[in-house]
């Protein structure tokens, strides 16, 4: 794979250049590169994966209650479960199952609504008893549990697995990956953009495609548009090797409190969003965290409470005010295409945007209408649909 250390500057032109190296970027170049888009540059400032695309595991999933996301969730584990043999890596993929504990009358109302929608969708959720979700996870409690949503096709898999696999198929194809490359500027004339400024030199473009997660709002502005995205920091953390081995559970949720956990190789992960966290960059990972977690799973599981852990990890989750993702072009700009603001589930949906940013650039029938994902949403007043199973 070719980087910008290997040389003294960024090629001097390109057809598309694609700002920011993760699921969503390699994806981008993958999905253009096989259509025969021959000249791409990514432009990622760090190396492939280094923003959110980096943590250790990532969620796979349909159970939404939009049914945008709904299907953008389901193409996409499907791309992962052709992954091996289309672009060829192994992700390692766990089709565990997602597992929704709930405690209250409403939100059982709330995701029964949802399970009827993905049903009609495709999506094999059911509705079961606080019973039958401890037999799924022998860690749950179901003192205070009402409920629970269960889709056996979801899971997880490795997001920088998926970056390196996405990107190696891209490169054999010819595309070029500027690592270790950040974006300073953007010239625009009329109502399109002409060129990407860098640290390592100027590229003369066709299109530009923003894909920079949590830091696209300053890419939006260097375009003078504005991306809605804020940064939050998000922590997790690793237990010890289990003895005996923890059981294969679901990627389960306590929707309550957010907190989540699953396996990950010899123990479990946890991990739990603060309500407290204030917007910024901050990927410094504090032990003090843990303790917020332990609280929010004594009483939905609490064995987990009192398991040791051996360190954790910090990552930025990027957020739209409606909790939906920002997919389009620009009103403006119209060879400025962006994707962006997934608030927390960009890396599930990875591949079925990668076919529309593909379909975009290429002016093609996208597989669905995705007009309701348009950054412009927030400044014309149009309806927004606020996605409810949000971790």
């Amino acid at each position: 794979m070719s980087s910008s250390p290997t040389f003294r500057s960024v090629p001097a032109t390109a057809e598309v250049v694609i700002i920011g190296g993760g699921v969503m970027g390699t994806s981008a170049a993958f999905h253009l590169a096989e259509a025969g888009v021959s000249d791409i540059v990514v432009v990622e400032r760090g190396e492939l994966a280094c923003g959110s695309s980096g943590k250790p595991i990532g969620g796979v999933r349909a159970q939404f209650s939009d049914p945008l996301n709904i299907e953008l969730g389901s193409r996409s584990l499907r791309a992962y479960e052709d992954f091996p043999r289309r672009p060829g890596a192994d992700i390692r993929l766990d089709t565990v199952g997602y597992l929704f504990l709930l405690t209250t009358e409403r939100q059982a109302a709330d995701f029964e609504a949802a399970v009827s929608t993905q049903n009609a969708l495709g999506v094999p959720t059911r509705m079961i008893t606080p019973d039958e979700a401890r037999r799924l996870c022998p860690y749950v409690s179901t003192d205070g549990l009402v409920a629970a949503a269960h889709s056996p096709t979801d899971g997880h898999a490795r997001p920088v697995l998926v970056v390196r696999g996405y990107a190696d198929a891209a490169a054999r194809a010819g595309v070029t990956f500027a690592t270790h490359t950040t974006v300073t500027g953007l010239d625009t004339t009329g109502d399109r953009v002409t060129a990407v400024h860098t640290d390592r030199g100027r590229i003369d473009c066709a299109t530009v495609i923003c894909t920079t997660g949590a830091w696209s709002a300053r890419i939006g502005d260097m375009a003078g548009l504005h991306l809605p995205v804020r940064p939050v920091r998000r922590q997790l953390a690793f237990t010890e090797p289990l003895v005996p081995p923890a059981p294969r559970i679901p990627f389960t949720i306590d929707f309550t409190s957010s907190a989540y956990f699953h396996n990950s190789d010899d123990g479990l992960l946890f991990g739990l969003a603060d309500p407290r966290e204030p917007d910024g960059f901050d990927t410094t990972w504090t032990p003090e965290w843990l303790e917020l977690f332990r609280e929010a799973v004594r009483q939905r599981a609490p064995e987990l409470a009192e398991m040791r852990t051996a360190g954790g990890w910090a990552g930025l989750y990027e957020i739209t005010p409606d909790h939906n993702a920002l997919i389009g072009r620009s009103g403006e700009l119209v060879n400025f295409l962006y994707a962006t603001g997934f608030s927390g589930h960009g890396f599930l949906q990875g591949p079925a945007v990668g076919e529309l940013l593909r379909d975009l650039h290429l002016e093609r029938e996208t597989f669905t209408d995705i007009s309701p994902l348009s950054a412009d949403r927030f400044r014309t007043g149009a309806d927004t649909r606020p996605e409810a199973h949000v971790v």
